[in-house]
């Protein structure tokens, strides 16, 4: 998604209409804290934080042809501590990520993997009905509970604090497009891995 494109869906994700009501009701001295989801070596002098949102077909593209790469060559081996913040450009997204986060953090990185992998057929709707069926269908495949997610779905006060978590890291970290990467503290675009693997080998140089 490119730099207008994401202005625009800032706006949009905020307004009332592209979001559920409930997500815009609670006190903000009453939301919950959000988490960063984060996989890797926590402790490491390199920290790379992707933005990037389970809608924008070009994440799903780096994910399934950049990041299990990154994975094996940096996360997994415990080189890097690896940040995933979420961008919500629509309702789809945000759903996509409460269902994520339902599994909690041992299953969320298993759960992205799914959201991006099939991108097209859970998010290919019109009838956001259909979208949510879809989403249970995978986090059913992931080993959710229906009820569970019923209440992952239904927490407006999670909702609502995703949104603002969203919209503060995006700003204090200048993101414009997606998926973006802040790899200690520099921005950078999106990348293949060539270029990705040559930006942390130089700060595990340092």
């Amino acid at each position: 998604m490119n730099r207008r494109e994401f202005t625009l869906a800032l706006g949009a994700v905020l307004a009332a209409t592209a979001m559920p009501v409930w997500a815009q009701t609670a006190p903000a001295a009453d939301l919950p804290v959000v988490p960063d989801m984060a996989i890797g070596n926590m402790d490491s002098k390199v920290v790379l934080t992707e933005y990037a949102s389970y809608t924008c077909p070009h994440c799903a593209t780096f994910h399934s042809e950049v990041f299990k790469d990154l994975k094996r060559d940096y996360i997994d081996t415990g080189k890097i501590k690896f940040v995933y913040r979420e961008v919500y450009f629509d309702r789809y997204g945000l759903w996509a990520a409460m269902i994520a986060r339902c599994g909690g953090e041992m299953r969320y990185f298993g759960i992205q993997d799914l959201l991006f992998a099939n991108l097209t057929e859970w998010a290919g709707s019109d009838d956001p009905a259909k979208v949510v069926d879809n989403l249970r269908r995978l986090g059913r495949t992931a080993g959710l509970e229906d009820a569970a997610m019923d209440a992952c779905l239904n927490d407006g006060a999670m909702a609502q604090a995703m949104v603002n978590k969203y919209q503060a890291d995006s700003e204090a970290d200048g993101i414009n497009s997606t998926p973006s990467f802040v790899l200690n503290g520099v921005k950078h675009s999106n990348m293949n891995y060539a270029d990705l693997k040559a930006l942390l080998d130089a700060e595990l140089a340092k």
